[in-house]
């Protein structure tokens, strides 16, 4: 099963594999309960019409959005170079506790087509493709979707107490275009991630890994996340990033992002 999120006349409507969910639907409905639960009542939903109209990012404004950081080997390496306090990245990567910080509440979150952005006091941007899991209240992965960690590589390797405002401003995340329904975590393990940068017409940036390089798959991540803290209505965790573009890069207005993640596809340009 695959949910989309869509702007109407009148107002916002969800859909499952391109039909209409009855009016009113939330996604929060079905991650206060349990995966399979949830799974069992999406597919009873009724369906309506073939669904129309822009598609928005798949979260609701109350959830939130959660972040995983230095998950791949690849990560942990650009950190430590960027960084002036550098053995941080190296500990946390070979540390039982992952990094995890708040991204930001669903309604900060732009969907496909939409501009992300960089920061104008930061002279080194880099979007972050990942695989963003949707899980439900007890902390089960009911889906995943592509996420776009949008991050300012200086400001985050000035100091590391300044990663929230390295992570989180207008415009530094991105989510879509839908949410596939998985039956398993497994499902989760070995999934492509790509990205593309394009300026004008011109492909500047192009970088594939797998999740299966992960060092701690997102069940774990989301073990972590749930030790203190409640999601009444489920959220979504994005699980780090594998694919880090060179020292010499950085996101300019203008440009263009696609990440793939699996066969989904998220396109946005940068503003």
């Amino acid at each position: 099963m695959y949910l989309t999120r869509h702007l109407t006349r009148e107002g916002i409507r969800w859909a499952c594999d391109g039909q209409w969910l009855p009016a009113g639907f939330r996604l929060s409905w079905l991650l206060e309960l349990p995966a399979a639960t949830a799974r069992g009542l999406l597919a009873m939903l009724p369906r309506g019409e073939r669904a129309s109209g822009p598609l928005l990012a798949p979260i609701d404004p109350e959830q939130e959005v959660w972040a995983a950081g230095v998950t791949y080997l690849r990560s942990r390496d650009a950190r430590m170079a960027e960084a002036q306090v550098k053995d941080i990245y190296w500990r946390v990567y070979e540390a039982e506790r992952p990094e995890l910080f708040l991204k930001g509440q669903g309604w900060r979150m732009v969907g496909p087509g939409e501009p992300v952005r960089v920061r104008r006091d930061s002279r080194w941007n880099v979007p972050e493709p990942e695989l963003a899991v949707v899980f439900t209240q007890s902390l089960e992965p009911f889906g995943y979707t592509v996420g776009n960690d949008v991050s300012s590589r200086d400001i985050e390797g000035e100091n590391p107490l300044y990663l929230p405002q390295a992570k989180v401003y207008d415009g530094a995340g991105a989510l879509g275009p839908g949410i596939v329904v998985i039956e398993c975590a497994d499902e989760l393990h070995d999934v492509p991630v790509a990205m593309e940068v394009y300026r004008g017409d011109t492909l500047v940036y192009r970088g594939e890994t797998t999740t299966a390089r992960m060092k701690r798959p997102p069940e774990q991540l989301l073990a972590w996340l749930g030790r203190e803290l409640r999601f009444p209505w489920g959220g979504v965790l994005m699980t780090g990033t594998g694919i880090v573009p060179p020292d010499d890069f950085s996101l300019a207005p203008g440009d263009r992002v696609v990440v793939r993640v699996g066969e989904l596809v998220l396109d946005n340009p940068v503003g």
